[in-house]
């Protein structure tokens, strides 16, 4: 295993997560790409399996990796960001605002994943293509993200998760023909129409 000189744990500068986790800021201790200057501060992990040592990934700001989740290659995640549970970040990704990725979500490639999105389950998002997301949808006035996974879409808004064509079902049963019912149609719409469903 090789050391670790790519930058240090703060063991003074710490933030507790709602499961009681300990988080520790990280510190550069060298340059790391072209956006973090040796001694400039970072956001906050669990342990060094959250960051690769390797390649000029990096987490800024308060975004926050921990669990099994891991950032690393050329990735990175700032803001308010949460990478938890088994999420991988990598390829040229950047996460970053109030998103969050958990579960066994994977985002890669040239994606950016960003806003109050969330993003969980067996996602694959490699693609800005891959995602969308509305905010100010529904009585509630929450964000809806819409992703894509191994064998289908996934919805997510307030506590629905569920595949498109459940998601369909539930806004006929629960908002009919009512102005919501109305909107979430036509975002339906927009839906399919972007992911060619």
């Amino acid at each position: 295993m090789s050391e670790n000189k790519k930058y240090e744990l703060l063991k003074d500068d710490t933030i507790t997560t709602s499961s009681g986790k300990t988080l520790y800021r990280i510190k550069a201790l060298v340059a790391i790409g072209l956006l973090v200057a040796p001694g400039e501060l970072g956001g906050y992990i669990e342990n060094e399996k959250n960051l690769s040592i390797h390649g000029s990934a990096w987490i800024s700001e308060n975004a926050c990796v921990f669990d099994c989740a891991t950032v690393c290659g050329e990735a990175f995640v700032y803001g308010n960001a949460k990478i938890y549970e088994n999420a991988k970040i990598y390829g040229n990704a950047q996460v970053y605002g109030e998103a969050q990725i958990c579960g066994d979500a994977e985002v890669f490639g040239y994606a950016q994943v960003y806003g109050g999105a969330n993003v969980y389950g067996n996602a694959i998002i490699e693609q800005k293509n891959d995602i969308q997301w509305f905010m100010g949808v529904g009585p509630e006035s929450r964000a809806l993200t819409v992703f894509r996974a191994k064998n289908d879409f996934f919805v997510n808004i307030g506590s629905f998760y569920g595949t498109l064509s459940q998601f369909k079902k539930a806004v006929k049963v629960t908002h009919g023909d009512s102005k919501y019912g109305r909107h979430y149609a036509a975002l339906i719409n927009a839906i399919e129409i972007w992911f060619e469903v």
